[in-house]
């Protein structure tokens, strides 16, 4: 069931943008075109708002439970479908149809999960100090949303925006990435077969930033929700003034793991050969600079070199392939001066690194462990976003946490140890919105997800994320006795 969709989706209908641009989208294995697609602009964005706000006067007045009923259908349409859905996310991703699968099965959770936290969206009655006098406190959905999401987790991003949204009593104008459009495609098809009403999702393969600059200067859209880079989420808050538009962020990462030596070295130094590496490390959350006690280092590096040395890189359709390519040749690029930068400050690749010699075509990297290193390595300082393992060695729980806060960003961080004080004290000291103890996967469908420091604002998932779409509105009533 390969999408046969290529254009906008606006108030209900498949429509070429106006300008009739169009943009190929290529295979990252292949680096051969996969098909061309609508490419829009602010023009189709201004259409879409007049689209999404006028359906906001009707969608949200609909009751939760009818919501809930579409997005359950969606989650199920998402099931039923998803062999050939898991098929194009590889396809356009790269990703290996494991991860894919998954992916997707966790899209179609999300919509189920809102579907029935809209149900619970409850206000309170508060006990007034007048006799006179009655308050409560109600849930309002905000208005047209606008969710510009990031191509490296290409349903997922969305999912979890728009599901969440959506439940709220929102319309939506969502740019996902020119990078990923059939997931896109996807996840509005499964909104559509489920009874969507026209107008309350709109969706825009689009110029992020002449988008972008318009749903902040529009009054009618009340929120942004953007996952992506620090930089862009900076020039979002900047332009946020304009409209006192509201935010949720979801930036960049340079999570550290900071790993003991009282642990099982072979056992972690094996999972971590794979944690590292989900999704080839485009992930936000990704382990990225790993602290090894000095006890263990050596023994580590040496399992883990082995490890790493053993994951196969291919295509995502292959079988057993653990790292497809990396989404763009730019993306590849930038990881390979990332490594050239390393190496002339001394550091030490123990494997990888290089281009696999039976991969003539696509955008495609050895994972690489990188020792050798101090806190002024690029490897330490930068968000590597791609396939590269930098370790560090540590003295102490105090030097550990100083080289783990030691960064700008705040997403998530990971703690292995077999000692209860130790954990307890690493978790309150690390500096971070999300912390995973003896775990890689510190996030789930009915958890929140957010950052500190410039890694972002808001949550996304669980309970929370539902509320990030919504105001809170007192209600008080006077002359009662």
């Amino acid at each position: 069931m390969n999408s046969t969709r290529n254009k906008q989706f606006i108030n209900g209908h498949w429509i070429e943008a106006l300008d009739r641009q169009q943009l190929p989208l290529i295979d990252p294995s292949s680096e051969q075109l996969i098909m061309h697609f609508s490419y829009g602009n602010a023009e189709d964005a201004a259409i879409a708002v007049d689209a999404a706000h006028l359906a906001f006067k009707s969608w949200s007045k609909t009751t939760p439970y009818l919501r809930a009923e579409i997005l359950k259908k969606a989650a199920d349409y998402l099931r039923q479908n998803l062999d050939a859905i898991a098929h194009d996310m590889v396809l356009e991703s790269g990703k290996p149809l494991l991860e894919a699968r998954g992916e997707w099965t966790v899209a179609a959770n999300l919509f189920e999960w809102y579907a029935e936290e809209a149900k619970r969206a409850n206000g309170k009655v508060i006990p007034s100090s007048r006799a006179d006098k009655r308050s409560s406190v109600i849930w309002q959905p905000m208005g047209v949303i606008g969710i510009i999401t990031a191509w490296n987790f290409p349903a997922y991003n969305p999912a979890r925006a728009w599901a969440a949204a959506l439940a709220a009593g929102c319309t939506v104008v969502a740019k996902p990435s020119e990078f990923t459009p059939l997931s896109a495609y996807h996840l509005t098809d499964a909104l559509v077969h489920a009874g969507l009403p026209a107008g309350v999702l709109n969706l825009l393969i689009a110029d992020a930033a002449s988008v972008g600059e318009f749903l902040l200067d529009d009054g009618r859209v009340k929120k942004i929700s953007f996952t992506g880079s620090t930089r862009v989420g900076k020039i979002l808050m900047d332009g946020a003034s304009r409209t006192n538009t509201k935010l949720s962020l979801e930036l960049g990462g340079n999570a550290p793991v900071i790993i003991f030596d009282d642990v099982q070295v072979d056992a972690v130094a094996k999972v971590a050969s794979i944690a590292r590496f989900r999704n080839n490390g485009q992930v936000c959350i990704a382990p990225q600079r790993f602290y090894i006690h000095q006890n263990i280092f050596k023994q580590f590096a040496e399992l883990v070199s082995k490890y790493v040395s053993e994951l196969k890189v291919g295509n995502g359709f292959e079988e057993g392939v653990n790292l497809g390519p990396l989404i763009t040749s730019k993306q590849r690029d930038s990881v390979y001066t990332l490594l050239e930068t390393a190496r002339a400050e001394g550091a030490e690749i123990l494997t990888g690194g290089i281009k696999p010699a039976n991969l003539a075509k696509g955008y495609f990297i050895e994972p690489a462990v990188v020792t050798n290193i101090d806190q002024t390595s690029i490897l330490a300082k930068h968000e590597i976003f791609g396939p590269v393992m930098p370790l560090f060695p540590f003295t102490d729980l105090n030097d550990a946490l100083a080289k783990a806060n030691d960064t700008e960003c705040g997403l998530a961080a990971y703690v292995f140890t077999n000692n209860l004080k130790t954990a307890i004290l690493a978790s309150e000291g690390l500096e971070f919105g999300i912390v995973g103890i003896n775990e890689w996967a510190p996030h789930g469908t009915e958890l929140p997800f957010g950052g500190w420091k410039q890694s972002g604002q808001g949550h996304e998932s669980g309970s929370e994320g539902l509320y990030e779409y919504m105001e809170k509105k007192l209600i008080s009533i006077g002359g009662i006795a």
